[in-house]
């Protein structure tokens, strides 16, 4: 539901962008998740359904085209602290972790199929195809394949730093770590080996892979994005950021290959998102999500984006407690 209090803040957007220069298209539509912001947020592949970490209010699962809380997911009777999230690919399975345990659950339903204690402090985690087993990034220097139904971990990956971000294709035969090692790293899920790397500068945040695995993102802390093609482990194309962005910390935040890995969806701590085309490397589009407080300097740090079904339109996350619907024209 589009709050009164933040529809008087659109417009006051709008009234103010008139005095700037060429303003950056701003959401179609905003939907108000978590009134004091959110620890964390992830969306289902097409968008359709988000998990919610609410700073006061824990966790929650949302049907985003009817704007509805469906279900409170909390860990304990009191208000979890969610630090990540992720849906499986076809959206019917869903794993959260408050660092220290997992619960599985069951997306149509809301209901909590296993619950487990982590095998370490989690950073970041993926799910494969029907819930049957997560990646785990962690602060112990390495990624694990946990298995979700049955518990234990099954397989794990060595890194000489934490591992911050993972992903998996859609199929769960690739697995992808980014580490403070300053490298990210293509895995053989069944076989446990190192398939490709890519090095870089400064310890990697952000990892994706494209839904067949064949394109991989891994961006770094001050540092530049990198997509790169997994059979060569040569590098396609960069998604740059100034120097002047750099110097004040900006990076990339939350990323995502559409269904063809033709197009990439990259968010920002500076409230921007933007669209890519990963075959010329150009940029096809770029937004701007609001504050809530224009006059403040609040944040509103993107957390994840992903591709609609309609086309055209995508969603995005924002730490401020909204998720915003984008249209490109």
């Amino acid at each position: 539901m589009l709050r009164p209090a933040f529809s008087t803040l659109i417009i006051a957007i709008a009234l103010f962008s008139l005095t700037a220069c060429e303003p950056l298209p701003g959401p179609e539509k905003s939907i108000e998740v978590a009134v004091q912001g959110s620890h964390m947020g992830r969306l289902s592949h097409n968008g359709s359904r988000a998990v919610i970490g609410s700073i006061n209010h824990g966790g929650s699962l949302w049907q985003v085209l009817k704007e509805e809380r469906l279900y409170d997911w909390n860990h304990s009777e009191e208000k979890s602290t969610l630090v990540a999230a992720a849906f499986s690919p076809e959206g019917d399975w869903a794993m959260t972790t408050d660092s220290h345990s997992l619960v599985l659950w069951k997306v149509d339903s809301g209901e909590a199929f296993r619950f487990w204690t982590a095998p370490g402090e989690v950073l970041s985690l993926a799910l494969a195809p029907n819930g049957e087993y997560a990646l785990l990034g962690m602060a112990d220097h390495s990624a694990v394949i946990f298995d979700s139904k049955r518990g234990g971990v099954k397989r794990r990956f060595n890194h000489s730093g934490r591992v911050r971000s993972v992903d998996l294709s859609a199929d769960g035969k690739l697995a992808l770590t980014g580490s403070e090692d300053r490298t990210s790293v293509l895995w053989n899920v069944a076989s446990g080996k190192s398939m490709q790397s890519m090095q870089h500068e400064e310890d990697v945040q952000l990892v994706r892979l494209s839904k067949n695995g064949d394109r991989a993102l891994s961006a770094a802390k001050y540092d530049k994005a990198v997509v790169w093609n997994t059979q060569t482990g040569k590098a396609i194309g960069e998604i740059p950021l100034s120097a002047e962005k750099i110097k004040r910390g900006l990076r990339f935040s939350a990323a995502r290959f559409s269904s063809s890995g033709r197009y990439l969806l990259v968010g920002r701590p500076d409230q921007r998102v933007q669209l890519w085309d990963t075959k010329t490397m150009k940029t096809l589009a770029e937004w701007e999500v609001l504050k809530r407080d224009a006059w403040k300097p609040t944040s509103a740090a993107i957390q994840d984006v992903a591709f609609a079904s309609a086309k055209r339109t995508y969603y995005a996350i924002a730490s401020n407690g909204f998720i915003h619907q984008l249209k490109r024209p």
